[in-house]
């Protein structure tokens, strides 16, 4: 317990000039081993609530699906009142700039209706696009947020241009690495949700850009031959593998998904495997890679 109970800090800046000792009355030390053990004990027993709740460390997300608005609404505040008295047991604060109450649908008229979700008599902020676990998620689902996702990803090719510059000289090997740990890593983050959207094309001219780099090939080289020129796999087949693993432990009745899987009716939802999600182009990559 001294590890938890018996801890002090002290603040110094540039000039070598430290405060007086404060001691700490929670939390537990950065970089402990039994940090991630300690909070996973803290926060094990989530609030009762009337509805679905995913939770993802000290982020929990609480969802209920009705046709009328105002049913979602009660539901919604009355889940929010067991999470308040959950909170106050366990002497936790609810951050109320974080916490907001979003509404998934495609009914154009409604478009601009917000929630009104109601926690110690007031009424959450509204947020049309919250952002989750790093992902933007839209109205209907779309996933528009691609413009992002590549403008983040567009940075990372000048780091693998610099290995490949002058000063470092890097090798092909070198350079596939750093390809795959930057560039891919980053822009196909989120990637089994949103693989089946209208807006997947807007994060290939990063990838692509990576790739020429590593082939060392022109311009004129066609994009679809980047992936096979450089050994990596191509995106869509990168998609497919990462998406039906997913897919078909959503079938298992045990799974997390297995109640989403048939109760959510959504567009960008995980696949039916009976449904065949390849289409042209990827047969024709899959046939590429495969020779």
């Amino acid at each position: 317990m001294e590890m938890v109970g018996n801890r002090s800090f002290t603040l110094s800046t540039w000039n070598s000039k430290r405060n007086r000792l404060r001691h700490l009355k929670n939390g537990v030390p950065q970089r402990c081993v039994l940090a991630p053990l300690l909070l996973n004990i803290y926060i094990s027993g989530p609030p009762t609530t009337v509805y679905k709740k995913y939770a993802y460390a000290d982020d929990l997300a609480i969802m209920h699906a009705d046709g009328d608005w105002q049913v979602v609404e009660g539901v919604l505040t009355k889940d929010m009142a067991s999470v308040g008295e959950y909170l106050q047991t366990w002497k936790l604060k609810l951050i109320t700039t974080k916490t907001v109450s979003t509404a998934f649908h495609r009914n154009n008229k409604e478009a601009k209706r917000e929630l009104e979700v109601k926690y110690n008599n007031e009424t959450l902020p509204f947020c049309s696009e919250p952002k989750y676990l790093g992902a933007t998620l839209g109205r209907s689902l779309t996933y528009g947020w691609h413009d992002t996702l590549s403008h983040f990803a567009r940075s990372w090719p000048s780091r693998v241009r610099r290995l490949a510059g002058s000063g470092w000289g890097a090798g092909v090997t070198p350079l596939r690495i750093a390809t795959l740990a930057l560039v891919h890593a980053t822009a196909e983050y989120y990637a089994p949700v949103w693989c089946r959207s209208a807006h997947t094309r807007l994060v290939d001219p990063a990838i692509n850009d990576a790739l020429w780099m590593v082939n060392g090939c022109l311009r004129v080289t066609p994009a679809d031959n980047l992936p096979i020129l450089a050994v990596i796999q191509p995106a869509e087949l990168r998609h497919i593998g990462a998406t039906l693993p997913l897919a078909l432990r959503a079938l298992e009745p045990g799974h997390l998904l297995h109640s989403a899987h048939h109760s959510i009716e959504c567009r960008c939802t995980a696949p039916q495997i009976e449904t065949p999600i390849c289409t042209r182009r990827t047969t024709s990559h899959q046939f590429i890679w495969q020779q």
